[in-house]
């Protein structure tokens, strides 16, 4: 079976913080069948999707990883919707629509795919990924390919069962509610005119939320308190219009994403004695000082 690989990749311009270096080996499987037959044969392989909540070293990775953007099988049938875990939610927003189908309108403007976004029980709008799910297709190396019906997920905010087991997402399967077209479409375009005005468009390279919510209150409501709207690292800043948000400004280095993070967790921790999570994930080499940060940070 052939298997699409790149070797010495550059995944600089494949990730949303437009930060990176070169990975050993990628892998881009377009099926399960696939995805199967690279875990089965490279040792220490790890997973990744859209790489929208990634930070990856500038330094790169000596190592091998499978990215699921191609795996995009999927099918419609009455109100049940099954999708590979490459799909965009972008994309599956307007399948949905097209279908008639309501559920999907809150991801119109996510640039992650859902694999990610079934892992992190993404949400937006008042509308998460787990509203509506039936059951996930799953791997573990334990396991192999096995299925988990909604309960056995665990989802909560911002969180499923996949940060306590190592668990990757293959695909996922819904059951939407028909709706007309035109009344979607109404819900779709007002969502992406909030993210416009919440969030920075993709045109500024940035991994979306940087911290999660802690309970009760609001991450960038406190890093707006400690002024961080301020904040500049070498080339990464804090976003002058929200926050919780860092954007590369054309030469950003990972050292400087991780610098600039904690700094505003250690402003945070300072004033108000809360300890905030970092959303973002970290892959690649690290140098001391990078090593150190993710530590105290405690990002994966």
């Amino acid at each position: 079976m052939f298997v699409e690989c790149k070797e010495n990749f550059d995944v600089t311009n494949f990730t949303s913080f437009k930060i990176g270096g070169n990975i050993e080996k990628v892998y881009f499987p377009k099926s399960v069948d696939e995805f199967i037959e690279i875990v089965s044969t490279v040792e220490n392989v790890k997973v990744y999707g859209n790489f929208s909540n990634t930070l990856v070293s500038s330094d790169g990775y000596d190592g091998a990883i499978i990215v699921t953007s191609k795996m995009d099988n999927f099918w419609i049938e009455d109100n049940r919707f099954y999708a590979d875990a490459g799909w965009k939610g972008p994309k599956l927003s307007k399948m949905a629509k097209t279908a008639g189908l309501s559920g999907f309108e809150f991801m119109i403007g996510f640039p992650g795919s859902l694999g990610g976004n079934v892992c992190m029980n993404a949400s937006a709008n008042g509308q998460c990924i787990s509203d509506n799910i039936t059951r996930i297709i799953c791997w573990s190396k334990d396991k192999g390919v096995f299925t988990l019906e909604k309960n056995e997920m665990k989802f909560g905010y911002r969180y499923s069962i996949c940060q306590e087991l190592p668990i990757v997402i293959l695909g996922a399967e819904f059951e939407l509610r028909e709706k007309d077209e035109d009344i979607i479409q109404k819900q779709m375009d007002k969502n992406l005119e909030f993210r416009k005005a919440h969030q920075p468009s993709l045109s500024l390279p940035n991994c979306g939320s940087v911290f999660r919510n802690p309970e009760g209150c609001s991450a960038g409501k406190l890093l707006e308190e400690i002024g961080a709207k301020s904040f500049v690292v070498g080339g990464a800043k804090v976003w002058e219009n929200h926050s919780n948000f860092i954007i590369n400004t054309g030469n950003a280095t990972s050292e400087d994403v991780l610098n600039l993070m904690y700094k505003m967790c250690v402003g945070v921790d300072e004033k108000f004695a809360i300890n905030l999570t970092p959303e973002v994930r970290y892959l690649g080499n690290r140098n001391i000082r990078e090593d150190e940060l993710c530590r105290i940070l405690n990002i994966k």
